[in-house]
């Protein structure tokens, strides 16, 4: 047996209807051979029937409930399987809310008479559904609910789906947790500020507008409380105030918009008015707005005129006729069908894109959601439509964005789609010639779903980015070509894009995914440079960013925040650098183990070299700022061949050369090192500090030196164990006697330089002891820790390291001279060669 809703639902741009003919309940229970509608005799109300929300009793299969859309909407029950039908309640406070977009029942699995009925919010029914009750109310979790899941077995266990997220309740609904772990926010647009680092910000569907920050100089991951909440309702486009990033322009849906102050949550409300009292405005769901490329006070706005304000939004002035068609078919306020759902979503004739010139003051840009590309050369004053103009684009399509050119004056892309009555077409239109003439960009170039985005990269005319409602694609010869952009990317609904343009960031608004940052494209732009051209060279390193020596601090919140909070990958610490390698002239090789990466300074001083991992295609790696490492004191010396060590001091601020090796290929490039820009720090520190730190290198290496020394004695005291193995006498035995005076004045030389062995002792232990290396390390860690330049205090730390090790050396110095020797005699008159000299 199956019992299934059929409804009627069309939707255009500026309307929908639900419900309709054909619509009802149906029956079979023959697994769907034969199917019989129930009507008014069976108990429903007569047609038309609209969304229903259907539901068995798990515990008694013959309780049906149905939430019905009908002329006269309610709630029935039915105690025979679904056979027939009795309204148990009418209220329009219990039965009606949006039905086209909710309409769904879920009923206790052990108790029949207990039915939740999800909407904007839950309402519970303890007596089969002649009462409800709110169970979640809006300002409980997320409000608007769109999925439900009852334990089988555990009533009390319920997990469900809303507009925010989704929560889980473990007492029946009554108390929840949302769960803080899932990335999908849904994005309609992203824009990006000025800070170091730099905010991305946007506005989601039904949950606001939001700034977060792309990467952070705080430890591990991006915390979903580093996000900042920016305005209510429905989120749609955040721009940064130029003048100070404090303050951004926030919109929320029918045209609704504000200056918020994220410093201090002071706000104004700044909608333009209608010019006369009388005159209805036009605001689309997701309004257009822009900044003035020239003037930061001036701002653009939509309505279905062009409003703009010369001090951020205090006050308007209109300067353009109504640039939609005005169509008032369009204009109806009727939406929703046999229940009305006038939200405002469906406002039409409207502006929804605007792209002023920043090569041209006058020159400005706008896109309608009813097909109109207008265009004024002249400020506003006059105004050309390109309707019908535009060959290949459909009439009415919906127009999604619409940029200027920083390269052409006369150069515009016109972002459209028509989805929304089903022509599913990709369409990108550009014109170099102030509309004169049009080529659709994207036409047979193989990109998939229709268009939502692009964006033209400000320092390379040929590098191109669209997104699609099935991802993001890339074209480096100016739109004759394009590829999908994978790489870690998925494939989702791509709604906006924006470029950091001091550090060539590509931030990526989704709907669904969330927010993606894709770091330095640097690297496109040289591929776009060469117009999309195969790198010629087997092994090319890129432009590298500035890298910032930045501090970072501890995370904020929890410490051990297991798998309880989401982290957003953060951007790792170093100077991030990118290389390609082309194995095009050997087809033997698809990758390679790895690169030879040396580092060096502006005299051209080798600093560092390390190997990298080195695939065909592009590559990124980072370098930590380290230069060679020293062996500590002690330490064993390394082996033949063995790769360098790093963790040396770090270097300071300056520009340093990478070279990248690959065989007989190389390349380099320069990269600038800048300090924390938080906490600057004057080059006499910086010099100071060097200077101290090369002194103390020079007294660690000093008594590594003599450390050697006293270790070469001892390899030799186990060689010469092994020759003595088995060997009896005299001679032998005075040999042993006297390797066992040499060790234990080896092991107090030792442990006068780095304290005594825990070796036989049992548990967590430590000796308090003063030694050589404790006394190093004391002044080294006042040269490193230390925020300022090197003090009185400095010095004698330091004095005191270089008085101690000299101390340590003399005494090797005197052991190796004296009782070394005087061993190294009494051996060599062994005929046993012990001695590597």
């Amino acid at each position: 047996k199956l019992i299934a809703n059929m409804w009627q639902h069309q939707r255009k741009p500026w309307n929908f209807n639900s419900g309709g003919p054909g619509g009802g309940i149906y029956i079979t229970v023959d697994g769907g051979k034969n199917w019989k509608k129930l009507s008014k005799e069976d108990g429903l109300p007569a047609d038309p029937i609209g969304r229903c929300g259907l539901a068995f009793s798990p515990s008694m299969p013959s309780r049906v409930y149905a939430k019905v859309e009908a002329t006269k909407n309610g709630f029935y029950r039915s105690d025979d399987g679904g056979f027939t039908w009795k309204l148990v309640n009418s209220d329009p406070a219990q039965v009606t809310d949006r039905p086209f977009y909710y309409n769904e029942i879920y009923v206790d699995p052990k108790n029949e008479n207990r039915i939740y009925d999800i909407h904007s919010t839950v309402t519970l029914s303890e007596d089969g559904g002649k009462s409800f009750t709110t169970l979640i109310p809006y300002n409980g979790i997320h409000p608007d609910h769109h999925a439900w899941w009852i334990h089988p077995t555990n009533e009390n266990l319920i997990i469900e789906g809303n507009d925010g997220g989704i929560g889980i309740s473990k007492d029946r609904g009554y108390t929840w947790r949302f769960d803080e772990q899932l990335p999908f926010g849904q994005f309609y647009h992203i824009n990006v500020d000025n800070e170091i680092p730099y905010n991305v910000m946007g506005g989601l569907q039904d949950n606001g507008s939001w700034r977060g920050p792309a990467y952070t100089w705080i430890d591990g991951g991006i915390r979903n409380y580093y996000w900042e909440s920016l305005w209510g309702g429905d989120g749609f486009d955040v721009v940064p105030d130029p003048n100070d990033s404090k303050w951004v322009y926030a919109m929320s849906q029918g045209g609704s918009v504000g200056r918020y102050n994220i410093t201090t949550g002071q706000s104004e409300f700044i909608r333009p008015p209608a010019p006369e009292a009388r005159k209805k405005m036009r605001f689309n769901w997701n309004s257009g707005i822009a900044l003035d490329p020239f003037d930061k006070n001036t701002v653009y706005y939509g309505s279905q005129f062009l409003h703009k304000s010369t001090n951020r939004g205090t006050s308007w002035e209109i300067i353009s006729p109504d640039l939609t068609t005005n169509n008032p078919e369009f204009q109806k306020e009727e939406t929703g069908g046999l229940t009305l759902d006038i939200t405002g979503a469906e406002n039409h004739t409207t502006i929804m894109a605007i792209a002023p010139s920043a090569l041209n003051r006058n020159v400005i840009w706008v896109g309608t959601d009813d097909g109109n590309v207008q265009l004024t050369q002249d400020g506003g004053k006059t105004w050309t439509n390109f309707r019908g103009k535009i060959t290949g684009m459909n009439t009415g399509a919906w127009i999604t964005q619409v940029h200027a050119s920083r390269y052409n004056e006369g150069e515009a892309f016109v972002v459209s789609n028509d989805y929304r009555r089903g022509d599913f077409a990709i369409t990108i239109f550009r014109t170099k010639d102030f509309g004169k003439t049009w080529e659709n960009i994207l036409a047979n170039k193989g990109l998939k779903g229709y268009a939502l985005c692009m964006i033209q990269d400000p320092a390379e005319p040929n590098l191109i980015f669209v997104g699609t409602e099935h991802g993001l694609w890339v074209s480096f010869d100016n739109a004759k070509s394009f590829q999908q952009w994978k790489n870690g990317y998925p494939s989702v609904s791509t709604y906006d894009l924006a470029i950091q343009e001091r550090e060539a960031d590509l931030a990526i608004a989704t709907f669904g995914r969330a927010v993606w940052v894709l770091d330095d494209i640097r690297p496109l732009r040289a591929v776009a440079k060469a117009n999309g051209a195969s790198q010629a060279n087997k092994v090319k390193v890129f432009e590298a960013p500035t890298a910032y020596q930045a501090n970072f601090r501890n995370a904020p919140g929890y410490e051990w925040s297991t798998w309880g909070l989401y982290e957003g990958e953060n951007r790792r610490q170093g100077a991030m650098i990118s290389f390609f390698v082309n194995h095009a002239a050997d087809t033997s090789k698809t990758k390679v183990d790895s690169a030879m990466v040396k580092i060096f300074d502006e005299a051209g001083k080798q600093l560092r070299s390390f190997k990298v991992k080195a695939d065909s295609g592009f590559n990124r790696m980072y370098w930590r700022f380290d230069t060679k490492g020293s062996r500590f004191p002690g330490s064993p010396k390394p082996r033949p061949n063995a790769p360098e060590q790093g963790g040396g001091w770090p270097v300071f601020p300056g520009t340093y050369k990478v070279v990248l090796s690959l065989g007989k290929a190389s390349d380099s490039t320069m990269i600038k090192v800048e300090g924390d820009p938080r906490a600057p720090m004057t080059r006499e520190v910086y010099d100071a500090k060097k200077k101290m730190m090369d002194r103390w290198q020079a007294t660690a290496d000093k008594l590594t030196a003599a450390i050697d020394k006293i270790a070469d004695a001892e390899e030799t005291l186990t060689k010469m164990d092994a020759q003595l193995r088995g060997v009896e006498g005299k001679e032998a035995d005075s040999l042993r006697n006297e390797a066992k005076k040499i060790r234990d004045e080896i092991k107090k030389i030792r442990e006068s330089i780095s304290g005594r062995s825990a070796e036989n002792r049992q548990g967590i232990t430590r000796f308090a002891d003063i030694t050589t290396q404790s006394i190093l390390m004391n002044a080294r860690g006042e040269i490193t820790n230390k925020l300022a330049a090197p003090t009185a205090q400095t010095e004698r730390l330091m004095s005191e390291a270089e008085t101690a090790v000299n101390e340590s050396v003399n005494r090797i110095n005197e052991f190796i001279s004296t009782k070394w020797a005087a061993y190294r005699k009494l051996v060599e008159s062994m005929p046993v060669k012990l001695f590597k000299d």
